[in-house]
């Protein structure tokens, strides 16, 4: 795996661990475990290896396991999934539906995301945001019961190395 990509995903997987931790501080019965998945066909079928490596182009599943290891319910639980730099959101792939997305972590809409763009001739058109510029994705768990989990995934692509990065090699 060429360094700049093994560098990529690493902080990648830092990213979703520090999300994790400071979610998890604030709700003392809820953790969260996050991993990533690389997806691969084998045989004409879908399978899930653990994606510590992945190469440009690859599609690594994101997924955010929530637990309440209390005996207490938890109401509106926001699940929030993080797409770290260096991967690029596939359209369509969030699970469960209903998930909203943002692109500063801040505000969340429902998906597809739009924005104004002002064309030449000072007309204002919507525009649909292209899925691999969205950062966070985040789900609302109406309730996660005392001793349960749930999951929320979605699959990235890791993005191409910069031009830049292929000549320094």
């Amino acid at each position: 795996m060429h360094p700049t990509m093994k560098r990529v995903l690493a902080i990648a997987l830092a990213a979703l661990v520090t999300t994790a931790s400071a979610w998890s501080a604030a709700q003392a019965d809820v953790t969260v475990a996050l991993t990533a998945h690389r997806v691969i066909q084998k045989g004409g079928r879908e399978v899930l290896e653990p994606g510590d490596q992945a190469f440009p182009g690859e599609v690594l599943e994101y997924r955010a396991t929530y637990r309440n290891a209390g005996d207490a319910g938890v109401k509106k639980l926001a699940a929030t999934l993080p797409i770290p730099d260096g991967m690029q959101l596939i359209a369509n792939t969030a699970s469960p539906r209903g998930v909203l997305g943002s692109l500063d972590g801040r505000t969340f809409a429902t998906l597809p995301l739009h924005h104004t763009v002002k064309l030449e001739n000072g007309r204002e058109v919507r525009v649909e945001v292209p899925a691999s510029e969205i950062r966070f994705l985040r789900w609302t768990i109406a309730a996660l019961s005392g001793n349960a989990e749930r999951s929320v995934s979605a699959r990235v692509r890791v993005a191409p190395i910069p031009v830049a990065a292929q000549l320094r090699r």
